[in-house]
């Protein structure tokens, strides 16, 4: 049996496109040479999808490489946009691995796509990836589910240059859920666009920054908690890796502590209480076949250092794979170590292409 072709998809237009170069770089050199040919390909700023080449393959080099397009029809290969290297240098793949964060790569669009060209992907669907994405539909979901999530305001369709409903809203969201405050936009990840919120003109403040990011805006109550995180692999049968916990060195978890500052600590597994821990995964569970999950997802809880409570902050359906992002070490923890995770990852992609390949598509009475 010959190589599964993976085609390994990163970059994208959004403002997460450094975060997805980092994982790209990771994953590409834990992928097991032996049982995979990779072929890179970068969605630069401008969205312009390019092809790997050389004997290097570095990410980066990906960006300034030969334009190609995938057409969203079955059978598809990858094919370059000029002509007349078209006949001689098609790729074709077998699954697609795509760590692209933000609007664009996690929100369904990008699935969309491959759903169309009939490839297996790594991650959730078309629905469950634009679901986990707003983190209004997602919360809703979940409360609906009779799962405990953050209190929060939603401010829509928010213009930032104008004052229009801005006040109005900010005072009713103080109104609500009291100060301090996180503002954060709905539709964004790598904590960026977040900001804390300690009065009304701070507030103000922090809505004009997430509005530049998104046109819906979700304030919610700043709670004094621990932060917890899960990860969860599977498709019909998910599994959960033991909890770990963040401890940044500063006011919350924004991108400098995510990706610059080298003082945050992570703690895999976290310390807690035997039954607190199995409660955390029962949730990050629940919450991934709530908003309909498939592959991996990360959950992220609060857990509320004077009362215990634990909430549901929201879910990552393509979380960062970067040398020291929480998932894969969260699943090291749990016995699973990272070239194997990423095989487990692919093998589930392709068994849900697999199973859903199976269905009728043309109906006769």
């Amino acid at each position: 049996m010959g190589k599964i072709r993976v085609g390994l998809l990163f970059g994208g237009r959004s403002v997460e496109h450094e975060v997805s170069l980092r994982s790209a770089t990771s994953i590409f050199h834990a992928l097991d040479a032996e049982r995979y040919d990779v072929t890179l390909i970068a969605i630069d700023h401008e969205g312009r999808w390019r092809l790997g080449a050389g004997p290097e393959l570095l990410p980066e080099k990906a960006l300034h490489g030969e334009e190609v397009n995938l057409a969203a029809v079955p059978g598809s290969a990858l094919t370059p946009v000029d002509p007349q290297a078209a006949a001689t240098s098609a790729r074709s793949l077998d699954v697609v691995f795509p760590i692209i964060h933000g609007r664009g790569g996690e929100d369904g669009q990008l699935q969309g796509l491959l759903e169309l060209a009939e490839l297996p992907y790594v991650g959730s669907g078309v629905l469950s990836s634009a679901v986990q994405m707003d983190k209004d539909v997602a919360r809703r979901l979940l409360a609906a589910s009779g799962l405990p999530v953050v209190p929060d305001f939603v401010l829509r369709t928010v213009d930032p240059s104008t004052l229009e409903g801005r006040a109005s809203a900010a005072e009713a969201a103080v109104d609500k859920l009291g100060l301090p405050l996180f503002v954060k936009p709905a539709n964004s990840g790598s904590s960026i666009g977040i900001s804390k919120a300690d009065d009304l003109a701070s507030l103000l403040e922090s809505i004009d920054k997430a509005a530049r990011f998104d046109t819906k805006v979700v304030i919610e109550k700043a709670i004094d908690a621990r932060e917890i995180e899960v990860a969860v692999l599977g498709n019909t049968r998910p599994e959960a890796s033991v909890p770990g916990e963040i401890l940044p060195n500063q006011e919350f978890y924004d991108y400098e502590a995510k990706y610059l500052n080298q003082s945050t600590e992570l703690l895999v597994p976290a310390p807690l209480p035997e039954d607190v821990g199995e409660r955390v995964r029962s949730l990050a569970l629940k919450a991934f076949q709530a908003l309909e999950g498939e592959g991996i997802a990360r959950v992220d809880f609060f857990l509320e250092k004077e009362t215990g409570e634990i909430c549901i902050n929201e879910l990552n359906s393509l979380p960062g794979f970067t040398e020291g992002s929480m998932f894969p070490r969260l699943w090291a923890a749990s016995g699973l170590p990272y070239p194997a995770l990423l095989e487990r990852m692919i093998d589930l992609a392709i068994e849900r292409h697999s199973r859903r390949s199976k269905l009728v598509t043309r109906y006769s009475s």
